[in-house]
C-alpha cells in the first residue's frame, strides 16, 4: 500500500477512534439521562442528548420537561419546541406544567400560545391557575394606602364602600391585555360613578347589589388579561354630608361677597360725599373771588367818571 495513503488512512483512523471516544464519553455521561428518557417513551436518543449539550442546553431540563409531557398526554410538545424555548430563555418546566394544568381542566391552551405568554415575562402556571381557580382582588388595593371607595349621592351623603372583585385569567387576551391595577382602577371608577348616580343614600344602604349589577353591566374587563366573575360589596359605611357642607361654605361665600360690595357702596358713598364737601369748598372760594371784585369795580368806575351820585328826589 502507498505510504501516503497509510498515512491517511492512520490520521483518520486517529480522528474517528478520537471523535468515538469523545462521543463515549458524552454518551457515558448521559446513560442514566437517556435511560430514563427511553423507559418512559420520552423518544429521546442518545445522540440527541449529546448534541444538546453541544448545542449549550441543558439535557436535565428538557428530559425532565418531555417525560412531564408525555406522562400528561400532550402530544404537541416536541424536543424542537422545548430547545428552541430553552435557548429563548424561557421557563420550560413552568410551560410544561402550565400545559398539563391546561390539559386536565380542558383549557385549551397550546404549547405556541404558553410559550408567548412565557417569553412575554408573564407567569404562564400562575396564570392557568388563576383560569382553573378564580382569584379575589380587594377593590381598592389597602396595599396602596387607600382603604374604601368614597362616593357621593345625589342627595349630598357620602358612601365609603369596599368591593371584592372575583376574576379569572383570560388566556386568550393575556399577551398585551391589561394587568389587575387596570382592573382594580375600573370597578372602583364604576363603584363611584354608580353611588354618584343614586338618587339617595338609602338606596345604596338598602340593597348594594344595585352597585355590583351597575358595575358588571359596563364590561369592566374588556381588553384586559382578566374577566370578571363576579363583585361583591363587602362593607358600606355613611360618610359626612358633603351637600351640607358645600351648602354651608356657599353660604359663608355669599355672605363675604356681600359684605364686599357693602363694604364697596360704603367706600363710594364716603368718597362721594368728601367729592361733595370739596366742590362746596370750591363753590364758597369762587363767592370770595367775585365779593373781592366787587369793590375793585367801583373804584375803577370813581376813576373813570362812570359813578355818579344820585340827588334825592
Amino acid at each position: 500500500m502507498n505510504p501516503i495513503a497509510q498515512l491517511i488512512m492512520w490520521v483518520f483512523l486517529f480522528f474517528g477512534g478520537l471523535i468515538g471516544l469523545l462521543f463515549l464519553a458524552l454518551f457515558a455521561r448521559y446513560f442514566k439521562l437517556w435511560l430514563r428518557a427511553f423507559m418512559t417513551r420520552a423518544r429521546i436518543g442518545p445522540l440527541t442528548l449529546v448534541f444538546m449539550s453541544l448545542r449549550k442546553v441543558n439535557p436535565n431540563i428538557i428530559v425532565d420537561a418531555k417525560i412531564m409531557a408525555v406522562q400528561a398526554g400532550l402530544t404537541d410538545v416536541t424536543n424542537q419546541n422545548l430547545e428552541a424555548h430553552y435557548l429563548a430563555g424561557g421557563n420550560v418546566l413552568r410551560v410544561v406544567r402550565s400545559l398539563i394544568v391546561a390539559h386536565r381542566a380542558r383549557l385549551g391552551l397550546n404549547w405556541d400560545t404558553a410559550a408567548a405568554i412565557d417569553l412575554a415575562g408573564r407567569d404562564v402556571l400562575d396564570a392557568v391557575q388563576t383560569s382553573v381557580s378564580p382569584k379575589v382582588i380587594d377593590c381598592p388595593d389597602p396595599r396602596r394606602g387607600r382603604r374604601t371607595l368614597d362616593g357621593v349621592a345625589k342627595d349630598g351623603i357620602q358612601l365609603k364602600a369596599r368591593a371584592r372583585v372575583t376574576v379569572r385569567t383570560n388566556l386568550a387576551q393575556l399577551i398585551g391585555g391589561a394587568t389587575e391595577e387596570t382592573v382594580i382602577a375600573r370597578v372602583g371608577e364604576g363603584i363611584v360613578s354608580a353611588i354618584g348616580s343614586s338618587e339617595t343614600h338609602k338606596e345604596v344602604l338598602a340593597n348594594p347589589t344595585v352597585i355590583a349589577r351597575a358595575v358588571l353591566d359596563k364590561g369592566l374587563d374588556s381588553q384586559t388579561a382578566f374577566e370578571i366573575v363576579s363583585i361583591d360589596i363587602a362593607d358600606v359605611d355613611v360618610g359626612e354630608n358633603v351637600g351640607a357642607r358645600l351648602q354651608a361654605d356657599q353660604a359663608e361665600a355669599d355672605m363675604r361677597v356681600a359684605r364686599a360690595k357693602a363694604e364697596e357702596r360704603r367706600a363710594r358713598a364716603v368718597a362721594y360725599e368728601q367729592e361733595m364737601k370739596a366742590l362746596t369748598e370750591e363753590n364758597r372760594a369762587q363767592v370770595v373771588l367775585a365779593e373781592a371784585e366787587v369793590p375793585k369795580a367801583m373804584a375803577e368806575a370813581f376813576l373813570s367818571g362812570n359813578l355818579r351820585a344820585t340827588q334825592p328826589a
